[in-house]
């Protein structure tokens, strides 16, 4: 309940960005001289010119992209503090935590995930906690079960205590209690990590059920008896329940095991299908207004995190609020020194998310997200407002319009719920509850009277002929559900905002190793681009909707990706053509456009520098991103292009594939994992070839100037670019005499050198023409 004369719970923040938006109109400007001076030459000049042309019209739309993306630079600050002094009583909070292979994802780092939620800073009565395993392992299962009664100690620990980092193997292995201590204080810290180690003891050495104690003889795990991880019923596990009047009521708050139920006949749309099962099981359960979702490996690292997303939500009670939900950056825990495989996206945050913000808001990232519950059902802000012209679902607008006026669903016909929410009544009577801004009456007396008809909406038949996926819910359709669920989201005219927070608000685990980080970046590239070729694409949008055409063009940076991949191998390819052909793509060092050509690249790369040196970046740490750059174009977003092109074709479809959570601890790794590793995937053939490629080029570009005086031929200028490709893929080039995991597989090496070859015939082939 909101109270008068409230004090603000947030400031919007205007930046001053005059300096950047300079330095950006800059680049541009001389992207734009350049072009114009190949445009005018272009006559004099071979198709290498015509090539550049092309490739330097594509960079300067890019940089077009990111200049309008950082235009208006906006952020919030929050105060949870005046709270308690806006609203009298806050609301629930269901928080939702998605796991899926207890092999790639290890059981203890989502085990220390949940217990860092279970202990933030909120009432214990107005969350609950439901744990997604996608993989219906007794593994995991098992982890959670023994979890609960270290819970019971840690929970009340944290608070009582004022712990700030609440996840147990960060502040176990990062503080020890002070000198001044009392003995009390001390006693009790070592009796939790104790507790803590033991855990921890217990999950590690269990890797199948063979291994669980009492595993054929405990009731708990029969529902897990013979089944298979993509063919298995529904599994609802009450692990935990805050029950009122109980003995331990508000020890902590509900914590519920859900394996959706797979078959092999159905599809399951990935964590997409998950989020969705999620959200019809705590309807069902305990149906909070708002919903926090986190990856497995993203604990929360500021125990207020929930009260600051709250500030930036609720706002004022008199002006109300169209923020549809809060979205903290992902940010990562003992990362690697100096963002060796450039997957940390510091820069790419703090440049453009206060930027987006000064539009509609930041992209749902689908980790570190509080969002309205009614806005995954698809509501617009005012509550009926909906651009919606015949369609599927006829009963969507007059839902919208009823669920507002009345508080029954009297003025619908079941069928008409049906057709857009499924066959529960039950969660009918929750969403309608929801969509109309009815406040919750509380949480169930007893959350095991609602374990049935949450295996009812968990089952994989139940969302057919319904609007889940498309117009409530995660949206199905890509790899990257979060970006089109983000779409839907800022289509339907709600804003978006950025919880950058100091602590941060949670941390993960960034993927470290060539294998992972290739991996994780083939599946961003693979699913954005399924969206920009698919109905789905932003521009429609656009048109019939509410989207900003300037907040079109920032989720552009995004889909293009793997379009970009083209583009730049192309322009990679370039300087060791015009080196083998004895040919040129960059003006001479006579003529005016070298000067263009030249100031753009200094311009370019001292921006880019200082940029990192203001977020207190290193010059390490801007090489590694920018040589990442290339290798990540060249290799997994090249391999994401020519995914979907094989889908489009019909030929073979995407595969989802899950990211290695890495399980680091000081002093444990032997290698460097800073070292970039290899292994037989696809995915290091194109970038192997690349580099061998140049590499030759500048041998024979090399041995052509050393014998012979013909001034005719490649300049400096293709000298420098073949050799910043080269510096680019240092790392390949040492992985062709490396070992182990740091040699590139002969398999590769193989396929690399028939790609060559085939370029060499090409390269034949133009030279004869």
């Amino acid at each position: 309940m909101a109270k008068s004369h409230a004090l603000p719970l947030n400031e919007r923040v205007c930046v001053n960005n005059t300096l950047q938006r300079l330095s950006d109109v800059v680049i541009l400007s001389l992207l734009l001289s350049l072009l114009a001076y190949r445009l005018a030459s272009l006559h004099r000049h071979g198709t290498t010119w015509l090539v550049a042309f092309v490739c330097e019209s594509w960079f300067a739309f890019i940089w077009f992209l990111y200049l309008n993306a950082r235009w208006n630079r906006i952020v919030y600050r929050s105060h949870p503090q005046h709270l308690a002094n806006t609203y009298g009583d806050l609301p629930a909070v269901d928080m939702f935590v998605t796991t899926a292979d207890p092999t790639l994802e290890p059981p203890i780092i989502t085990v220390d995930t949940v217990l860092s939620l279970l202990a933030v800073d909120y009432p214990v009565h107005k969350l609950a906690c439901y744990v997604s395993d996608d993989g219906a392992s007794p593994v995991t299962f098992f982890s959670f079960s023994e979890s609960v009664e270290f819970a019971k100690l840690w929970v009340p620990f944290c608070k009582k205590h004022g712990v700030r980092v609440r996840a147990p193997s960060v502040y176990f292995s990062s503080t020890e209690p002070q000198l001044n201590s009392s003995a009390d204080f001390i006693q009790e810290w070592r009796h939790v990590k104790n507790e803590y180690e033991e855990l921890s003891r217990r999950v590690a050495s269990v890797n199948n059920e063979d291994q669980i104690p009492n595993y054929h003889s405990n009731d708990e795990f029969k529902d897990f008896f013979k089944i298979e991880s993509k063919n298995h019923p529904t599994i609802v596990k009450i692990l935990w329940e805050n029950k009122k009047g109980s003995e331990q009521e508000g020890i902590m708050p509900h914590l519920i095991y859900v394996a959706r139920e797979k078959r092999p006949q159905h599809p399951h749309h990935y964590k997409a299908g998950a989020m969705n099962v999620l959200t019809r099981v705590s309807g069902v359960m305990t149906n909070a207004p708002f919903v926090l979702n986190v990856d497995c490996d993203m604990f929360a690292n500021n125990p207020q995190v929930i009260l600051h997303a709250m500030c930036l939500l609720l706002g004022s009670p008199d002006e109300g609020n169209n923020n549809a939900f809060a979205q903290a950056p992902q940010q990562f825990h003992r990362a690697l020194k100096d963002d060796p495989f450039g997957n940390q996206l510091v820069v790419l945050q703090q440049s453009l998310v206060p930027g987006i913000q000064g539009i509609q808001g930041p992209f749902y990232a689908g980790t570190g997200c509080l969002q309205r519950r009614k806005v995954i059902y698809g509501v617009p802000p005012n509550g009926s407002r909906f651009k919606k012209k015949g369609g599927k679902f006829f009963s969507r607008l007059q839902l919208l319009e009823c669920s507002s006026k009345d508080n029954s669903t009297e003025m619908l016909s079941r069928e008409e719920l049906q057709l857009f929410y499924g066959t529960s009544m039950e969660f009918m009577h929750s969403a309608v509850q929801i969509t109309a801004g009815i406040s919750s009456p509380g949480l169930p007396s007893d959350l095991s009277s609602r374990v049935a008809v949450a295996e009812m909406v968990a089952s994989c038949s139940y969302e057919f002929n319904t609007a889940w996926g498309d117009e409530i819910g995660w949206v199905y359709g890509s790899m990257t559900e979060d970006i089109l669920t983000s779409l839907r989201c800022h289509s339907m005219g709600w804003r978006t905002v950025a919880l950058m927070l100091d602590p941060p608000a949670f941390l993960g685990s960034a993927p470290v190793g060539g294998p992972a980080s290739l991996t994780q970046h083939k599946r961003w590239a693979t699913g954005l681009l399924e969206i920009l070729v698919s109905k789905k694409n932003p521009v429609v949008s656009v048109i019939t909707k509410e989207l900003m055409l300037r907040q079109y063009l920032a989720y552009l940076i995004l889909l293009v990706w793997a379009v970009r991949s083209i583009v730049e191998v192309c322009y990679a390819l370039l300087p060791a053509y015009c080196l083998l052909s004895n040919s040129t793509f960059l003006p001479n060092t006579s003529e005016v456009g070298f000067v263009v050509a030249l100031a753009l690249f200094v311009t370019y790369n001292i921006y880019t520098l200082v940029e990192y040196f203001r977020y207190g970046l290193s010059v390490r740490a801007w090489w590694n991103n920018q040589r990442m750059q290339r290798i990540y174009s060249s290799t997994a977003w090249l391999l994401g292009f020519f995914s979907v092109v094989l889908k489009l074709l019909g030929i073979s479809d995407t595969v989802f594939e899950i990211t290695q959570k890495e399980q680091r601890r000081p002093g444990k790794d032997v290698d460097d994992p800073g070292r970039f590793t290899f292994d037989s995937s696809p995915a290091f053939v194109p970038g192997t070839a690349v580099m061998l490629v140049n590499l030759w080029a500048f041998a024979v570009g090399l041995l052509r100037v050393l014998s012979t005086t013909d001034a005719e031929g490649p300049g400096i200028g293709e000298f420098v670019c073949s050799g910043w490709i080269l510096l680019c893929f240092w790392s390949f080039l040492k992985g062709l005499v490396g070992r182990g995991r740091h040699g590139i597989p002969w398999p590769v090496i193989g396929k690399a050198m028939v790609m060559v070859c085939l370029f060499l015939a090409v390269l034949q082939n133009c030279m004869k023409l």
